[in-house]
């Protein structure tokens, strides 16, 4: 694990921010739903399953806080807001995928570890 600058048992290692986002399921989700291209609020809710309004909304803020998603208003009626990722967060869609490239081929005998124990 040499391979890796920084050194993750540090409290303050930049790597232990990026676990965190990360580990949030939602902003995962979020991000790679936007991989596909900048959504509405509504959109994002009907594209990801399970997730409330409000979630969605606090996730959304989050992202944005790190500089993964931007919030983009126009000034229409009714007024209309898009997210899209940033250069930034287009970074991650990559490890995203292999993430979910991994769960895909991994997932049922991580069930069955889990189910037997």
């Amino acid at each position: 694990m040499g391979d890796f600058p920084g050194d993750v048992f540090l409290a303050d290692c930049p790597a232990r921010l990026a676990i965190e986002i990360i580990a949030d399921k939602w902003a995962v989700v979020v991000v790679f739903a936007l991989s596909r291209g900048p959504r509405r609020h509504g959109e994002l809710v009907d594209l990801i399953g399970g997730i409330s309004r409000k979630v969605l909304t606090q996730t959304l803020r989050k992202l944005q806080g790190y500089g993964l998603v931007d919030r983009r208003g126009y000034a229409e009626a009714p007024p209309r807001v898009d997210y899209s990722l940033t250069d930034l967060g287009q970074t991650l869609v990559e490890p995203i995928g292999v993430l979910t490239k991994w769960a895909t081929l991994h997932g049922e005998a991580v069930t069955a570890a889990h189910e037997a124990r």
